[in-house]
């Protein structure tokens, strides 16, 4: 049986950079994250994805905010990341493909830049 585990180094500081990097109310999640363990769940497709469980508040449930949302890759394999609470607690992260199929691997930091919506650019 699975059980919770720590976050590892690249997952921690991916989390942190993208809190400290998002919307304006995802920096007051940064005592969550210190706090924050990666459930056993495991997306279907195999992506990087990961749920995220802190101990001592509510289980999350209901629609996903989104804390913070970065797109990185080259066009032909361009695709997105996102941190998420749901009900006030901190979820999880999000990999998903945008050209493609959502990534097996974790972005670095250094490849982030961010979401910038297509019709704000028109």
């Amino acid at each position: 049986m699975s059980t919770l585990r720590q976050l590892t180094t690249q997952e921690h500081d991916l989390v942190l950079w993208m809190l400290e990097h998002g919307n304006p109310e995802a920096i007051g999640f940064l005592p969550q994250l210190e706090q924050a363990l990666v459930t056993p769940w495991q997306c279907l497709c195999g992506c990087a994805s990961f749920n995220l469980a802190v101990p001592g508040m509510p289980d999350h449930k209901g629609g996903m905010h989104i804390l913070a949302d970065f797109l990185f890759g080259d066009p032909e394999e361009l695709s997105g990341v996102f941190v998420y609470e749901q009900t006030g607690v901190l979820s999880g992260l999000e990999v998903y493909g945008l050209a493609g199929e959502a990534p097996k691997t974790l972005p670095s930091i250094a490849s982030l830049r961010p979401f910038v919506d297509a019709a704000s650019q028109a």
